[in-house]
């Protein structure tokens, strides 16, 4: 595998009209995006109606409260986890892949990149085919070729670059809240909203434990929110890539949880323990056509926005990878996904969630206890081919997160493999340093 190497200075004129997207260099200065774009990229990418269901879920199975304070707690802790990394990324601005390899090592990052860069097509390929799945169950289209449709369109706007993904932002967040306004006026109607409140939920609060409704609800942006420098990096420096990343964790994700939960609460969703908060047949349940029409323009920019955040984030890596371009890397991987959703993987998505909480957490704990706790200490070291600490605390975190998740419910996996891979990593490095003080 070959690729290009992140020494030599990318061209920073493009040969067509589309900009630089700097796949194998740090962003230079002069072609870093406003505070109000990128922030527009995070705010409009969590959200989604799909990140209304986890939210939904985990208040049917706890209750009102109990549910809101799961729902807080992760977002808190994705704000820090994902802040700091992004506070990285806006100083140096450098990629996730550029980021992964110093921390991994020049080879070995491909096994990190190459992982989260691919989990990132299977939710491209997840919200590509919920795409069809939602408007088939809505108006009775052809699923597959809905989501066929959405996926070429999907790819359109990814190969656009940085800027579309922060128009698309721009569009997709206000449209959600507006949506989202109309599904609890219309909830309104036949439910008591101030019931919501009261609310104990259908397993009485012991069907999840907290811990794992956090876990639940940080897997949703585990996987994007630790490839965060792919959309930070644009940022002029790391206090306002720190900010852009607020405006995702807790803001743009607090309201799709929250949204989905409190209608679940009032009572409007059934089997709302499986299905969530997703309030779109609310929507389109006899309530004339402008209102469909709506609707079916709210699934193509709300999915749109999540898929092409996505596949974006996994096209920037893997183009990284393989020494090629994102735009090239985008039709193969979109192309890739879009085949992935018409074979269904909308029907696995609970299944998805608990690899990713216990897999890309500690994956992120590495890489936030090498560049911004160990920073200091290991600026101007000698770069490495392959570093065996990152690994080794990458698997002691997920291997806590595993034993947690199984044995440990009450606990959250994301959380105890995250903190467990930054401990290990540290204690792993400190160790290291002090062999080779006393052998040299």
């Amino acid at each position: 595998m070959t690729r290009q190497d992140p020494a030599v200075a990318e061209p920073v004129q493009a040969s067509h009209e589309l900009d630089p997207e700097f796949e194998h260099t740090a962003v230079p200065q002069e072609h870093r995006k406003s505070l109000l774009t990128v922030s527009a990229v995070w705010f409009g990418f969590p959200m989604i109606l799909t990140n209304a269901v986890p939210g939904g879920v985990v208040v049917a199975l706890m209750g009102f409260w109990h549910g809101l304070a799961a729902i807080l707690a992760a977002n808190l802790v994705m704000l820090v986890y994902v802040g700091l990394l992004s506070h990285r990324a806006g100083s140096t601005g450098e990629s996730f892949s550029l980021q992964a390899t110093k921390t991994f090592g020049k080879v070995g990052y491909v096994v990190a990149a190459g992982f989260l860069a691919t989990v990132v097509v299977g939710w491209f390929a997840f919200n590509t085919g919920a795409t069809g799945a939602t408007l088939h169950q809505a108006f009775g289209w052809q699923e597959q070729l809905v989501a066929a449709i959405a996926g070429v369109v999907f790819i359109g706007i990814t190969f656009l670059g940085i800027r579309a993904l922060s128009w698309l932002g721009a569009i997709a967040a206000p449209l959600f809240i507006l949506v989202g306004i109309i599904a609890l006026v219309i909830v309104a109607r036949d439910h008591d909203l101030g019931a919501v409140f009261s609310y104990k939920g259908v397993g009485g609060g012991a069907a999840i434990t907290f811990g794992a409704a956090v876990s639940l609800i940080m897997a949703t942006f585990a996987d994007s929110g630790t490839m965060t420098a792919d959309f930070t990096r644009w940022s002029k420096n790391g206090k306002e890539a720190v900010i852009a990343t607020a405006t995702a964790f807790p803001i743009a994700s607090l309201v799709a949880q929250i949204t989905g939960g409190v209608i679940v609460a009032a009572g409007a969703i059934a089997s709302a323990q499986t299905v969530g908060g997703n309030f779109l047949p609310i929507l389109t349940s006899g309530h004339g056509a402008v209102l469909q029409v709506l609707a079916a323009i709210f699934v193509f920019v709300n999915l749109g926005s999540v898929c092409s955040h996505c596949l974006y984030n996994g096209a920037l890596s893997w183009s990284h990878l393989t020494g090629s371009k994102m735009r090239i890397m985008t039709i193969i991987l979109g192309a890739i996904g879009t085949v992935a959703a018409l074979a269904g993987v909308w029907n696995h998505f609970l299944d998805w969630l608990v690899v990713l909480s216990v897999f890309v957490p500690p994956l992120g704990g590495v890489l936030i206890a090498d560049q911004v706790v160990l920073r200091g200490k290991l600026e101007g070291r000698a770069a490495s081919k392959v570093r065996p600490t990152a690994f080794a605390a990458w698997a002691v975190g997920a291997a806590a997160g595993g034993l947690v998740h199984w044995f440990a419910p009450q606990f959250s996996d994301a959380v105890s493999g995250l903190v467990v891979a930054l401990i290990a990593y540290v204690v792993f490095e400190s160790v290291t340093a002090k062999s080779a003080t006393a052998t040299s």
